[in-house]
C-alpha cells in the first residue's frame, strides 16, 4: 500500500504544482500569465514570473513522475521559500490571510517525500536512480 500511498500524494501534489506553475509562466488555468503576474512586485517582473513559474512547472511534472526527486523538491522547495520571503510572510499563518499555511504544507511534502524517496512505482526506481 505504501508505493500507492506515494503515487497519491505525488500525483495530486505534483499535478496541483505544475498548474500553478502554468498559470504564472503560461496564463493557464485562468492564470494571469508572466506579464501580469510580473507586476505584483517581483523584479525585473515578466522575467522572474516566466522563471518560477516555469520552475514550479516543471517541478510538479517532475514530482508526478518521481524522476530526479531531489531536483523535483527544489524546484517545489525554493521558490515556495521565496513566496514567504516576498508575499505571504507577512501575512501570518493561514491561508484565509494570505499567509503561509499552504507554502509550509508544499514544503513540508516536497522535503518529506525526497527524504523518504519517492515510492516503488516512480522512474527514480524504475531506472535505478539511487539519489542518496
Amino acid at each position: 500500500m505504501e508505493k500507492i500511498g506515494f503515487l497519491i500524494i505525488r500525483v495530486i501534489v505534483g499535478l496541483y504544482y505544475s498548474a500553478h506553475g502554468a498559470q504564472k509562466a503560461f496564463g493557464w488555468f485562468g492564470g494571469n500569465g508572466p506579464t501580469k503576474t510580473g507586476a505584483f512586485g517581483i523584479r525585473p517582473g515578466r522575467m522572474m514570473a516566466l522563471l518560477i513559474g516555469i520552475s514550479e512547472f516543471v517541478g510538479g511534472i517532475l514530482f508526478v513522475l518521481g524522476f530526479l526527486t531531489p531536483l523535483s523538491a527544489l524546484l517545489i522547495i525554493i521558490p515556495m521559500i521565496g513566496a514567504i520571503k516576498t508575499v505571504h510572510g507577512k501575512n501570518g499563518l493561514f491561508v484565509d490571510k494570505d499567509g503561509i499555511e499552504y507554502n509550509l504544507v508544499l514544503i513540508a511534502v516536497a522535503l518529506g517525500i525526497t527524504l523518504s524517496g519517492p515510492g516503488l512505482l516512480s522512474l527514480d526506481v524504475f531506472y535505478n536512480i539511487n539519489v542518496w
